[in-house]
């Protein structure tokens, strides 16, 4: 699939660095349409089907983790990437784990804005395609990766892709102790400091999806990682 099948949408108030960043886009044969602040954003997203977005934290109006949420609301797929100021840590943290693919700390280079954006949508548009049955059976729970769900009793929860991807990959390694190396490595492709502390959010809310079935428990390995485990029978 060529480039020129991906639209992005580049939210950056910024005005030098968008005109950079989307002439660099646009070289590189993506469609791109651009926003100043947070409230375009929302707008553009509404009337648009985009294939990524690019999304600065600090913007006018809407800021960039109250358009994130707004989009998760609507879109569980759709990739993110936030771009951040270096020294906000708690930014990182925070993007990644309402809903975030991933951050980038300004200043950045293109090199690597082009190369994420090449992961996340090769990543995305192979989503649907899985090896595995479409329907995974975790204790008493259905996990749909291809739909980006969890459902128990009939009672259905939309995941984002990364819960949906931390559970594919603890579902793979059931009743394994797993390093949160090994976890970082496979499902974020970085154990990176920072989501190393967004990882510790993520098993909290997972641990929260799995409390209906006390036969599935994510239990923490001090000092190693952490096992999922899933009583058979």
């Amino acid at each position: 699939m060529s480039n020129n099948s991906f639209k992005i949408l580049l939210v950056e108030d910024d005005e030098a660095l968008r005109f950079i960043v989307k002439d660099n886009l646009m070289e590189h044969g993506y469609d791109v349409e651009v926003a100043a602040d947070g409230e375009i954003a929302l707008q553009l997203f509404g009337h648009n089907n985009f294939d990524l977005i690019v999304l600065d934290v600090m913007l006018p109006k809407i800021d960039g983790f109250q358009v994130a949420e707004t989009i998760r609301k609507n879109n569980d797929q759709i990739p993110i990437i936030f771009l951040t100021a270096r020294s906000m840590t708690e930014d990182k943290i925070t993007g990644l784990t309402i809903g975030g693919d991933d951050y980038i700390p300004k200043p950045f280079s293109m090199e690597e804005l082009l190369l994420k954006i090449k992961i996340f949508l090769k990543r995305s548009q192979s989503q649907p395609i899985d090896s595995e049955s479409s329907v995974l059976k975790i204790g008493q729970f259905d996990f749909h990766f291809d739909d980006l769900s969890l459902t128990l009793n009939g009672d259905t929860r939309n995941l984002t892709l990364k819960e949906a991807e931390l559970i594919r990959y603890f579902a793979r390694n059931a009743n394994k102790v797993l390093s949160r190396n090994e976890i970082l490595e496979n499902v974020w492709g970085s154990d990176d400091y920072f989501l190393g502390r967004s990882l510790d959010v993520f098993i909290s809310r997972l641990r929260k999806y799995f409390n209906a079935d006390a036969s599935v428990k994510i239990i923490n390995l001090h000092g190693i990682g952490f096992r999922f485990s899933v009583k058979k029978g």
